[in-house]
């Protein structure tokens, strides 16, 4: 076995065989020598093959969590632990510390998943989205309320991370499933200052949507007072769009294909009011669609030409006609002052 797996490191440090020698093939052997000596010689393959494996250069998840899986079945939980540990150690992988967790959380081990191992992840990987929104999720299914805020928090304070747009979701969801609407209604704002993603905004122009179909559902409170309440609603709604679209128009002219979703958004949006909805705020700013042809330029020179879809916005018509009427204007003056000459 010993000689096995020096063969395999030389061939690994040399690059000989790589296609050949894998994690996949040491473990085939493994097993093949594991079948002729059963369990009394196992954790002693584990062990060999971890000591001879350079983990500063490359490691294997996998042989980790097999060493740790065979303690666990002789009912050594110490030993899985120790193993787990050094892997860690040594050579962290997301990997690990999943299974790691997972093994402590159905023991019930909550105070060494926090303190421990979420502690160690994600000073390990402080970008890691899942491990943030995975904490924050221990500390909701334990009922700890300001706990769950807190770790959230330290999460969208991170000055990197993988999947933010994942993560700053999973906090308002919580703000939501708390019935925290003011929270959730501030997290909306401060994600528009770190982004202003066409997301987000129809995100929250339908989280301010939902409170209006809540009230109208409602049956309990005097409908002159939800109706006042709704038109509110309404009112947050449409300030929500019409600072999305000003932005898009203004900001971000060139994203003619975002301004014309979120166009239809709000109109879809305006239909779902009812009578308190009003479609014509909508309608008058509608965008045509117009082909157009474009030269295609290559190396050679000239390829001929292709056709695309352009957006066309009643506000910037009228700017053209504006430029033209002025042209015009400046035309006819130039005309008049030479033929005075």
């Amino acid at each position: 076995m010993r000689e096995l797996l020096l063969m395999f490191l030389l061939c690994r440090r040399s690059g000989i065989g790589s296609a050949t020698f894998t994690c996949g093939s040491i473990m085939h052997y493994m097993r093949s020598l594991m079948l002729e000596t059963w369990n009394v010689h196992e954790i002693y393959i584990y062990r060999e093959c971890l000591q001879l494996i350079p983990h500063k250069k490359f490691s294997f998840a996998k042989i980790w969590l097999l060493a740790a899986g065979f303690e666990i079945r002789q009912m050594n939980l110490e030993g899985a632990r120790k193993i787990l540990g050094t892997a860690i150690g040594k050579s962290p992988k997301d990997k690990i510390f999943k299974k790691y967790i997972e093994i402590e959380l159905n023991l019930g081990n909550f105070d060494r998943c926090r303190k421990l191992l979420y502690e160690k992840y994600l000073h390990w990987s402080p970008e890691n989205c899942y491990a943030w929104t995975k904490y924050a999720e221990l500390e909701k299914s334990l009922c700890e309320t300001e706990r769950t805020r807190a770790v959230f928090e330290l999460a969208i304070a991170q000055p990197a991370l993988d999947m933010p747009e994942l993560l700053w979701k999973a906090y308002i969801d919580f703000e939501l499933s708390e019935g925290e609407f003011e929270r959730a209604r501030e997290l909306y704002e401060r994600l528009l200052d770190r982004t202003k993603h066409l997301k987000v905004w129809i995100s929250y122009a339908k989280f301010e949507a939902s409170a209006i179909v809540e009230a109208m559902c409602s049956e309990d409170q005097d409908q002159d007072y939800l109706r006042e309440q709704t038109k509110q609603c309404v009112q947050r709604v449409r300030r929500i769009f019409e600072k999305a679209f000003n932005y898009f128009r203004t900001s971000e002219p060139e994203l003619k294909e975002e301004r014309c979703l979120l166009l239809e958004e709000m109109l879809n949006v305006e239909a779902s009011f009812g009578d308190l909805g009003d479609a014509s705020l909508v309608q008058s700013k509608l965008l045509k669609k117009l082909k157009k042809r474009r030269a295609i330029v290559t190396e050679d020179g000239p390829a001929g030409y292709e056709e695309y879809i352009d957006y066309s916005f009643p506000e910037e018509a009228h700017t053209q006609n504006l430029k033209i009427l002025e042209a015009a204007h400046m035309w006819k003056k130039r005309k008049v002052s030479s033929d005075d000459d």
